[in-house]
């Protein structure tokens, strides 16, 4: 469980040299891959514990951390959307078989929709914690003055406080390319089953924008919950507890 691997980057034609590091248990259908958040890394709290889970269940899981985060490499400036996204259909299609549940966490509910929409046969349900699709364009650049759009526009980068960790390097590639990427703005065919778990104390994605998500997706089968004191990171042990929760209850559905 705690071994890391390496796969090599398939991005521009597998033409750089990066790879993919990540963690990966084999086991039975269908299986778990973890779709970590901006600038988080495979190791974080919420992955741990629900691989932990996974293990004693004998079910596959796998968890990674994309270009640019945790022991990946690559530089996260130059990191994209795009990117991430094709990260995530990488290690569906290189490591794992048959159907698979994403778990995507605010970031990650952004890549694991795109993946989702790439790979439709493969993707059979979606838990996705305080997801932010659009964000880019709908939580930052919206909210953004006329100053820090100059500058992110003109300068290339803009360097955004964290409540987290150091500060964000929001890049001119970032935004631009994201906006080839938004979601929202029209129906969003997926077509599996959809859990959302969502704080109304998120400070980073208000619950408003979960109702936006339950709203685009074209499946039947979407339940959203808020957690009145939940934050963004969703990470408490009550947290965790309902996340394995939802995961017992989605799989079940597939038996």
């Amino acid at each position: 469980m705690n071994n890391v691997k390496y796969l090599k980057s398939s991005a521009y034609g597998g033409l750089d040299e990066n790879r993919i590091a990540y963690k990966q248990s084999l086991g039975k259908s269908p299986g778990i891959i973890w779709c970590g958040g901006l600038k988080s890394d495979m190791d974080g709290s919420k992955a741990s514990a629900l691989h932990k889970w996974a293990d004693e269940q004998d079910r596959a899981f796998l968890r990674f951390d994309y270009f640019g985060h945790g022991v990946s490499s690559g530089d996260f400036r130059h990191g994209t959307v795009s990117r991430w996204a094709a990260d995530t259909v990488q290690v569906i299609d290189a490591l794992t078989q048959g159907p698979q549940i994403l778990v995507g966490s605010s970031m990650g509910g952004w890549t694991a929709l795109l993946a989702a929409l790439a790979r439709a046969s493969r993707i059979k349900a979606l838990v996705l914690l305080a997801p932010a699709p659009d964000f880019t364009e709908k939580l930052m650049w919206a909210n953004f003055n006329d100053d820090i759009r100059a500058t992110i526009m003109e300068e290339g980068i803009y360097y955004e406080p964290s409540d987290y960790d150091e500060p964000y390097e929001i890049s001119r590639e970032l935004i631009v390319d994201g906006r080839k990427n938004l979601l929202l703005d029209a129906p969003i065919n997926i077509k599996c089953p959809v859990r959302i778990i969502q704080g109304m104390k998120d400070t980073s994605v208000p619950y408003t924008h979960a109702s936006k998500i339950v709203d685009a997706l074209v499946s039947p089968d979407v339940e959203l919950t808020l957690v009145k004191n939940g934050d963004h990171s969703l990470s408490g042990a009550e947290d965790i507890a309902r996340m394995i929760e939802t995961l017992i209850a989605i799989t079940g559905l597939m038996k």
